[in-house]
């Protein structure tokens, strides 16, 4: 085997050496590539975060008994529905307060027929009494007959009266436009009055949801409820359509000291029954609303040692084709739908780094990615 000669060995080992540092000063003074987005205006709602949990309550509920006892001989609705105010639920039979009813009616015409004779029996004795032709007793004792026939005729009217209502109460009917529950007896069942629930109705047309917020939120919400009642919005687990939204109508006279949480309730009108008693959802309350806010997609907000900063991308001023990044100190307000507000250090329009900072120091040449990032191109936009 021929011997390479040591000055061939070297010189070759030179080129390669010089090859290797010329690519590595090439990769060093190339731009780092990145994702970036335009800081923007908008009008922000200020919400509490986290987001209370909050359980759905009917406005209104009630337990549907019987005033009369008696045989259920028809009932009228299919449990689970939706009634209206004053729809017929329950018939108990009425022959049995129809026949009361008759005999009331009865003995109020006997006594009538009574009290009218003993009223001409009456007048006669005065007459007789002013001709002295009969004795103070005989006048006395007829005027108490009439007197206690009065009397009579008197409670055979309520009588009367009493068997009329208990006739239409053979007829149960909704108290308001509601919901029903379980049937608990049905056609033939023999109910006593009033400890026999039949069912219960719950109203949710509107309905409530009930939830608490730490009290430090307290002054704000008071403040708030003075004007326009603030909006409330919730979610829940697979949730179809816009979420529900209504109005902060009840806030309680005293914080909880237990938990140190202030109860609030919410109207919501609930108009496509989304919403359903006892419910737990995510409640979104809006306090108020920051406008013309500057601000950034979250994710373009950093943490250094000195506090929260952004890189802003900028053009090198002696080359139009170039461009760098500039760390910029930031104090960031709340953060909202992955957007942050940029209380003060950056304006609307400025370029902003959101993805790639981990390769970034000040003054570091960029290049920005074209790629399609659907983040970037909405917030950029």
């Amino acid at each position: 085997m021929k011997k390479i000669p040591l000055p061939f060995i070297l010189a070759l080992t030179a080129a390669l050496l010089a090859g290797g540092c010329s690519g590595g000063a090439k990769k060093a003074a190339s731009a780092a590539p990145v994702l970036v987005a335009r800081a923007f205006t908008t009008n922000v709602p200020v919400q509490i975060d986290p987001p209370p949990v909050g359980h759905v309550t009917p406005v209104s509920t009630v337990t549907v008994h019987s005033q009369i006892g008696g045989i259920i001989s028809h009932v009228h609705l299919k449990e689970g529905s939706e009634v209206k105010s004053n729809a017929l639920l329950f018939t108990i039979d009425p022959r049995p307060s129809q026949a009361a009813l008759e005999a009331a009616k009865a003995a109020l015409a006997r006594d009538r027929a009574q009290l009218k004779n003993a009223e001409i029996q009456f007048d006669r004795e005065k007459k007789l009494l002013d001709q002295k032709l009969v004795s103070q007793d005989e006048f006395d004792t007829s005027k108490a007959g009439f007197d206690a026939l009065t009397g009579t005729v008197a409670a055979d009217q309520a009588a009367v009266t009493n068997a009329l209502l208990n006739l239409e109460f053979t007829e149960i009917r909704a108290p308001f436009d509601g919901v029903t529950g379980g049937l608990q007896f049905h056609e033939g069942n023999v109910i006593k009055a009033p400890d026999d629930t039949l069912l219960t109705i719950n109203q949710i047309h509107p309905i409530y949801v009930e939830f608490a917020v730490p009290e430090q939120y307290l002054p704000e919400i008071k403040k708030q409820m003075a004007g326009q009642a603030p909006k409330v919005t919730v979610t829940f687990e697979n949730m179809a359509g816009p979420p529900p939204q209504g109005a902060l109508t009840f806030v309680n006279n005293a914080v909880d000291m237990t938990t140190g949480t202030i109860d609030l309730k919410a109207t919501f009108p609930n108009e496509d029954n989304a919403l359903w008693p006892g419910q737990f959802v995510q409640v979104v309350l809006t306090l108020s609303e920051l406008t013309n806010a500057v601000v950034v997609p979250s994710q373009a907000v950093q943490t250094g040692q000195d506090g929260q900063f952004i890189y802003v991308v900028k053009t090198d001023p002696t080359n139009a084709a170039s461009q760098f990044v500039e760390e910029r100190p930031v104090k960031t307000g709340i953060t909202h739908d992955s957007i942050t507000v940029v209380g003060n250090g950056l304006q609307a329009g400025e370029t902003v780094v959101i993805d790639g900072q981990l390769r970034l120091a000040p003054g570091v040449k960029v290049s920005v990615k074209s790629s399609g990032d659907s983040a970037t191109n909405s917030t950029a936009n």
